[in-house]
């Protein structure tokens, strides 16, 4: 009897997975629109004002870029295009770019931090 419920469980969670509605990531067309709509953060780099886009609205492709390190690639796709000219001829250290992401989290209430993962248990394992 155990059995037959849980293969009617199964079911009716096979039926459950089947009807939910996956959302597909925006495309690139709707990036480039929240660029164009003026959805830009006024930062500070290297003492000049700077536009960029606020962290909510980065792609993952580019988060990529600035995790790996091509921090050019990144800065061109967030700065607004007149800014990105700005940053090339400002050619800040690593320190000043990263205080101005730092900043561009800030005043967009989004936290760009490494998750710290899941805390281990504090319950111990008992080997027999």
């Amino acid at each position: 009897m155990a059995a037959n419920a849980r293969t009617a469980a199964r079911k009716t969670a096979a039926r459950t997975q089947s009807r939910r509605i996956v959302e597909p990531e925006p495309a690139p067309v709707e990036a480039q629109e929240i660029e164009a709509d003026g959805h830009y953060i006024t930062v500070e780099l290297c003492g000049q004002d700077v536009q960029i886009v606020p962290p909510v609205a980065w792609r993952t492709s580019w988060q990529r870029m600035l995790n790996s390190g091509n921090i050019d690639g990144f800065a061109e796709q967030v700065f607004h295009p007149e800014d990105y000219d700005l940053y090339l001829e400002l050619d800040p250290t690593i320190m000043e770019f990263m205080t101005m992401v730092e900043d561009v989290a800030a005043r967009s209430g989004e936290s760009l931090g490494k998750s710290a993962g899941p805390s281990p248990s504090s319950r111990r394992t008992q080997r027999r």
